[in-house]
């Protein structure tokens, strides 16, 4: 393909990730390409800044969950060290959507779940300047649900889960797996990051 035969030599590449298998695997993988000069690998946000400082690699993959940082303060955190290295983030917990990703200024998604093949490939497009998400149109949008929006609006108005749970007369358990779910789909952790997200998209005032 045209965009292979593009694909720049000697790239340099960090895999940031806190779970031993999965980090190794990656840097494993990507070790082997011939188009990989080198790819240095951190297993908490402190160790990746510090890489990505001394490093300037070009692609960083940066599990969407780290430790007690979310993927995209380690996105930003990694791209203020090296404003030229591309992010690609890695989830084992379904998928993040790609607006969410862009907004956290990462230039595509990987899963945990993907093939290899499906990974180096993923790893060139942002290389070569690309974007790295699969499918398009639908899957562009965050796949909130009518009721996790009004929870998400809720939210936003520094509710309580016992206070939504009256409001919309649902017992607080639902509220609790509501809430849930709007985490993973924004790719954040708490509260806070999940108005912050929503407020960036648009989702909430």
């Amino acid at each position: 393909m045209a965009a292979e035969a593009a694909q720049p030599p000697g790239l340099r590449v960090l895999v940031v990730d806190d779970h031993e298998v999965v980090h190794w695997g990656f840097r494993l993988l990507l070790d082997r390409q011939s188009w990989v000069e080198r790819c240095d690998g951190a297993t908490d946000l402190d160790e990746a800044v510090r890489i990505a400082a001394n490093l300037r690699p070009d692609v960083a993959l940066v599990d969407l969950m780290l430790g007690a940082e979310s993927g995209a303060e380690a996105c930003a955190e990694i791209r203020e060290a090296s404003p030229q290295t591309r992010v690609l983030l890695i989830s084992g917990a379904g998928r993040i959507s790609p607006s969410v990703a862009r907004a956290a200024g990462a230039s595509g998604f990987i899963s945990k779940d993907w093939g290899a093949a499906d990974v180096v490939k993923a790893v060139r497009m942002v290389a070569l300047g690309s974007e790295g998400f699969a499918g398009g149109g639908a899957g562009d949008e965050v796949g909130l649900s009518d009721r996790e929006r009004e929870v998400l609006a809720l939210v936003a108005t520094g509710a309580t889960n016992k206070e939504i749970a009256a409001t919309l007369y649902l017992s607080p358990h639902t509220v609790k797996e509501h809430t849930s779910a709007i985490y993973r789909k924004l790719g954040v952790r708490n509260r806070a990051e999940a108005v912050k997200s929503a407020q960036t998209l648009g989702l909430v005032a």
